[in-house]
């Protein structure tokens, strides 16, 4: 970066801007108004621009949007007393790089600047990345050329190169962890960590500690400080994965820093700052969550700035070869063997609906591989077509990313009201607690799928880990 502009009109904080900018190597100009830094964009556009929103003459947003009309090649930096969620989404469509809020940290500041990167780079970046999809199927980490695909990839395209918060939906095994590293390497933060937290396979009692860290004696078995995730991921990216399983009381906690940029160690009253940005994910309807008061309210619209849904394997077509073939030589390069397809075995993986989507599709492709015989790779350790495992599979599998208030289809009523005690149903009084509910529910659906725990965590809408976790909490 070679020059700066400092649109504010608060004069001290101005200075104080200045100051830190020039301290990192940048010559600095200083605009008070819309109309001073207009006559300043016209004579020499800058490389960086901190840009306050609210001006004497007008908003910053007047400014931004004339820099994202005209292409200019110019990154955008908001100040902002309070960030809401309608600047961020605002910010984002104008191509805004991140914000700050004032009171701004030296610190944070500092770590923006060192992650900023030319729009015109990040765009290079996505063109190659598409022109590579069109010729190997291929985007990142992710495979498939399916229209949903597409979609996806689009949406990863527009939102890595910004600081807003992102929060991937999809069933269980659909690659939601890879769609949040897609972000993250496409994005300002590339060169800092990413780390990621299943929320589910954590224990409700240490998860706060393993997210926020603890001061040595601040419970029993605390020999020695912890630094949490927000720690070690300071300036990079933090995965929460599975965020729906998070107790509910470290999601108030985990919304605080959300807002404030803070968090305090467990068994600490110092509070501390950090600068990551969040993408989280569920395989579960987030909205029906919220109802079973399993999420809070203001936490989904804190982290629903920016959804991407991932369709299941089910509806993305050729893909399913695709990514079989992909599967196929990941084992042929890590055994150095060659074994292919029969057209039989091609055919049945097609038919398959994929209860466990892709993660399902990898663990029978490496079956298939080490049963083959002469090389081949035949249908007779697959999974068995749609048409053998009926419809009501097909339905159930649907039924997965409907959430925990979604049981299989045969356990839906066919006509007429609910029968206590009919089969395939579970009934429980006005007043029982969510928990039992859930418990009912799990037990139920578990049982109902033969102890087939894929499928049952598939249907249920949870990953597998969870579906262990709860059957050995039940004892089942």
């Amino acid at each position: 970066m070679g020059r700066a502009l400092i649109i504010e009109d608060d004069e001290d904080v101005a200075r104080m801007l200045a100051a830190l900018v020039a301290r990192e190597g940048h010559r600095v100009a200083i605009c008070a108004t819309l109309a001073e830094a207009r006559r300043s964009l016209a004579a020499s556009p800058p490389d960086l621009m901190l840009l306050d929103v609210h001006l004497p003459d007008g908003s910053g947003f007047e400014l931004l949007e004339a820099a994202h009309a005209t292409a200019q090649d110019i990154e955008v930096v908001l100040i902002t007393g309070q960030a809401s969620l309608d600047t961020s989404i605002r910010a984002l469509r104008l191509g805004a790089a991140d914000y700050l809020v004032k009171p701004v940290q030296p610190e944070h500041l500092r770590h923006l600047m060192s992650r900023l990167t030319r729009p015109s780079r990040l765009r290079a970046e996505v063109a190659e990345l598409t022109e590579t999809w069109r010729e190997t199927g291929r985007f990142g980490a992710l495979i498939g050329r399916s229209e949903p695909m597409q979609s996806v990839y689009l949406q990863i395209a527009r939102v890595a190169g910004s600081a807003v918060t992102v929060f991937i939906q999809g069933e269980s095994g659909t690659g939601k962890e890879l769609v949040a590293r897609a972000v993250h390497d496409l994005g300002r933060r590339r060169e800092q960590p990413f780390l990621a937290v299943n929320c589910g396979a954590l224990s409700p009692h240490l998860i706060e500690s393993e997210i926020f860290g603890h001061e040595r004696g601040a419970f029993t078995g605390a020999e020695r400080q912890h630094r949490g995730f927000f720690e070690r991921a300071h300036g990079g990216t933090l995965f929460l994965d599975e965020v729906t399983e998070m107790p509910a009381e470290l999601q108030v906690k985990l919304l605080r820093v959300l807002e404030s940029g803070t968090f305090m160690r467990v068994g600490s009253t110092e509070l501390r700052q950090t600068d990551v940005r969040i993408i989280a994910a569920t395989n579960r309807d987030p909205h029906a969550a919220m109802r079973a008061g399993v999420l809070r309210e203001d936490l989904l619209y804190r982290l629903n700035v920016f959804p991407i849904m991932l369709p299941p394997l089910r509806e993305r077509g050729g893909d399913v070869e695709l990514l079989a073939l992909h599967f196929a030589q990941q084992m042929r390069v890590q055994e150095g063997l060659i074994r292919r397809f029969t057209p039989e075995a091609l055919r049945k993986l097609a038919a398959y609906h994929w209860p466990g989507n892709v993660r399902q599709l990898r663990n029978a492709v490496q079956r298939a591989w080490v049963m083959s015989v002469d090389g081949w790779m035949s249908d007779e350790w697959l999974p068995p077509n749609a048409a053998e495992s009926g419809a009501d599979a097909v339905a159930a599998a649907a039924a997965g990313a409907a959430g925990i208030d979604s049981l299989p289809a045969p356990l839906l009523p066919e006509a007429g009201p609910a029968e206590p005690g009919r089969p395939g149903w579970i009934s429980v009084p006005v007043g029982t607690s969510l928990a039992e509910i859930e418990r009912q529910a799990i037990v139920a659906t578990y049982l109902h799928c033969d102890r087939h725990k894929e499928r049952a965590a598939a249907v249920l809408g949870i990953s597998l880990k969870t579906l262990y976790n709860r059957l050995k909490a039940y004892s089942v």
